[in-house]
């Protein structure tokens, strides 16, 4: 049996983050060989998230970003089965650490995001994900990302990381309106950017609730349509960002708002996460 010291065992638990005796046992195994070491780490991690599939991953951290000349952002989220593990420091620097490659990379998927490399040295954010799951034994994963480009966009990540938003605006250089706006869309999560942005199949699906409440209400049948109507009205105003009364100042619509600053100004795209839990 090939020895092995306590020094390898701690140069691979720096290495990798794995705990002192899976790092003892996986070089044990590979016969002191690091990079077999490693891929045992990291198939144990595979083991581990196979028989945790099936569990709920409601916990973690969503990352919002933008770059330096704020026309893009992106929104990240690495989530786990617990809060004791997404209040861990390396738990948080690894999502962060995600959320500025998929910024960075340009990718336009998940699989394309984990697929990047996470430290210059052949370790995919997936190889990270899975040695996580295999060091902690929770599943872990990168389970959103979402990506905005625009003239400005703006990121607003809530206290605690738990939701955050991003905004496209059309005129350049309206941070601070764009917070405002990104706030809002983290607290009163809008379906669509108007009435114009909502699907066929939603519109359709809250005339049907409409006729139906009215007519558990024992209204004649009638008048259901003109009922439902007057329903899915107020759900524009109140589901739709535009139209939302704006929480820093309810008498006026955010479109309101926006026109007050810049009478050309509008939201072009909006994004918003949150966990589950």
């Amino acid at each position: 049996m090939t020895k092995i010291t306590a020094s390898q065992v701690n140069e691979l638990r720096k290495m990798t983050g794995s705990g002192m005796m899976d790092c003892k046992n996986a070089l044990v195994e590979a016969e002191g060989d690091f990079d077999k070491a490693i891929e045992i780490l990291r198939l144990k991690g595979q083991k581990v998230a196979a028989k945790r599939g099936d569990r709920e991953a409601n916990e973690g951290l969503i990352i919002s970003l933008t770059d330096d000349s704020s026309k893009k952002g992106v929104i990240t989220s690495l989530t786990c089965e617990t809060d004791f593990v997404s209040k861990n420091a390396d738990f948080a620097d690894v999502a962060n650490k995600i959320a500025a490659i998929a910024l960075n990379s340009g990718v336009a998927t998940i699989d394309e995001l984990k697929a990047q490399s996470f430290d210059g040295n052949g370790m995919t954010i997936g190889d990270k994900v899975l040695e996580m799951v295999g060091k902690i034994g929770e599943k872990i994963d990168v389970s959103t990302f979402d990506t905005i480009e625009a003239d400005t966009v703006v990121a607003y990540n809530h206290p605690g990381n738990q939701v955050a938003s991003l905004v496209g605006l059309n005129v350049q250089g309206q941070q601070e309106v764009g917070r405002d706006v990104a706030m809002q869309i983290a607290a009163m999560n809008p379906v669509a950017i108007n009435q114009d942005a909502v699907s066929q199949e939603v519109i359709d699906k809250e005339i049907e609730i409409g006729k139906e409440l009215a007519r558990q209400e024992g209204k004649p049948e009638e008048m259901l349509e003109k009922i439902a109507m007057g329903k899915l009205n107020k759900f524009f105003k109140e589901s739709t960002l535009l139209n939302q009364a704006f929480i820093k100042e309810n008498k006026k619509s955010v479109g309101q708002y926006l026109k007050e600053i810049d009478s050309n100004l509008t939201v072009t795209a909006f994004k918003r996460h949150a966990l589950s839990s």
